[in-house]
């Protein structure tokens, strides 16, 4: 009797530690949850896989015109200070097609020269006129001073009017104007280098006739347009299709495009800044060939 009371009561211990066991098993594995799970409104930080997209804190890099554009300096390579082009005024009675160069405007700015052979961004063939000059970007304004004539002053009351065919880009600063060498030389000493100036739009007395140029590849398809020999800055160029006349876009390399083929080989309208509209006809499809008109604007 005395071994039966005794087998239970050791029955019975094994069976509360075995209870106790349990129990502290129970509460380690909850313990365990509650650090791995966080409660609501409980702020977790996460790490991104993939960093967001920011503004950098880097300097942006300057977009960098073509070098072939930029035309080769024979007297100095120290950049100009930098002077302000005239500031806006109104344009003349009869001048409201005029960009930033306006007839009857005096613009302020510096003279360098440079090898020049009358090529450049405007896309005119050389030639043996040296009494050219290369505008700068601002006065530029995406070829709309190609062709155009100014007259330049110097402070010893030295002048030359030139023929803007190129384009001086990055360190010429609006109001400079970059001449061969044949024309800084009639306003100073080569050795100058650079020169305060002064200069206005010109409308030269005798220019002859204007020319009509198509494209390199043009064709009933798509083509380019380009008028050479203008007295006056052109403002417009239009042709006709469909019964109407079409403005074409102009590009900054001086040509303006019809790119559907529309009015190629057709008549062609041309509209200087003072608003003189002339139409010439018969000129046909011929790719880089210099076909000279009976037309010219009237001289301001």
């Amino acid at each position: 009797m005395h071994r039966r009371w005794l087998f239970v009561a050791t029955a019975a211990v094994v069976v509360v530690v075995s209870l106790v066991a349990v129990l502290l098993s129970d509460r380690e594995s909850d313990s365990e949850r509650s650090v791995a799970t966080p409660t609501a409104g409980t702020p977790t930080s996460v790490r991104p896989t993939t960093p967001s997209p920011g503004p950098s804190s880097g300097t942006p890099t300057p977009s960098v015109k073509p070098s072939a554009k930029s035309p080769r300096r024979s007297a100095t390579s120290a950049s100009p200070k930098p002077s302000a082009t005239a500031a806006p005024q109104p344009v003349p009675a009869g001048a409201a097609l005029a960009g930033r160069i306006r007839p009857g405007v005096t613009y302020k700015g510096v003279a360098t020269f440079y090898d020049a052979d009358g090529g450049g961004a405007c896309m005119y063939d050389p030639s043996g006129d040296v009494m050219t000059a290369a505008m700068n970007t601002t006065d530029y304004e995406s070829a709309k001073a190609c062709g155009a004539y100014v007259n330049v002053r110097a402070a010893n009351g030295s002048s030359v009017t030139v023929r803007i065919t190129n384009e001086c880009p990055g360190e010429c600063a609006p109001g400079q104007i970059d001449l061969s060498a044949e024309a800084f030389a009639e306003l100073a000493d080569p050795d100058a280098g650079l020169i305060p100036i002064t200069w206005q739009l010109a409308s030269p007395g005798s220019p002859g006739v204007m020319s009509v140029r198509y494209k390199t590849g043009s064709s009933q398809y798509w083509c380019g347009i380009q008028v050479i020999g203008h007295r006056n800055p052109v403002a417009r160029l239009e042709v006709s299709a469909g019964g109407a006349w079409r403005r074409l876009s102009r590009t900054g390399y001086n040509y303006f495009l019809s790119e559907d083929g529309a009015g190629c080989g057709g008549a062609i309208r041309v509209t200087d800044i003072f608003g003189e509209r002339l139409t010439i006809d018969g000129i046909g499809v011929r790719s880089d060939v210099t076909q000279p008109t009976r037309a010219q604007f009237a001289r301001h």
